[in-house]
């Protein structure tokens, strides 16, 4: 297996949407005692500012979204219907809030369980609350990575609606979701 090198805070530091998109085709690496975890990211979803009536973020600094205000490169993680961890990756400046959702992964090492979801990733990684705030860059249980020379194309992006986010107002109409076209993994097409 080709050798992962992980994302340094540079890769971090710059626009969420941007950011969104470069995260396709990298690597979730997640480290239990000496088992590692390993899955590409084929789908996430983009939550910007205050404004955005789809984010946790729009209700102000919280206690639950503090995470989100922090410094980019960061893991916000939350529960959802009582019983399914989401994670999150904090963008942007320290005191705004952005983050990215995970949507979903291609199993790439040692996943036994479906991984097309954000809960169903968060459960086959062995994702919860207690990694919250967790920084990816300097993290030896959770962070990502990528492979030299392997870079998604702009054609193989795919943009479309959010999931789950109906009671959002007009932001429920934004395409801030962005998955590699044709991926068998994406939680929804």
């Amino acid at each position: 297996m080709p050798k992962f090198q992980r994302l340094k805070a540079n890769f971090y530091q710059q626009n969420t949407f941007k950011l969104a998109k470069a995260l396709l085709g990298k690597y979730l690496i997640r480290k239990i005692g000496k088992k590692i975890l390993i899955g590409k990211i084929v789908e996430v979803e983009a939550y910007y500012g205050p404004q955005d009536k789809a984010s946790h973020a729009s209700k102000g600094k919280t206690e639950r979204t503090k995470i989100m205000f922090d410094k980019e490169g960061v893991a916000y993680i939350y529960l959802i219907y009582g019983m399914y961890h989401c994670l999150n990756i904090v963008t942007e400046k320290k005191d705004f809030p952005a983050a990215i959702l995970i949507r979903a992964l291609e199993p790439i090492k040692n996943i036994k369980t479906k991984t097309n979801g954000p809960g169903k990733l968060c459960r086959a990684f062995k994702i919860s609350k207690n990694l919250n705030g967790e920084n990816l860059i300097s993290s030896k249980k959770l962070y990502l990575a990528q492979k030299s020379k392997e870079k998604i194309k702009n054609s193989q992006i795919v943009k479309a609606k959010r999931i789950g986010v109906d009671y959002a107002g007009h932001y429920k109409h934004k395409l801030w979701r962005y998955y590699i076209k044709n991926n068998s993994f994406v939680s929804k097409k």
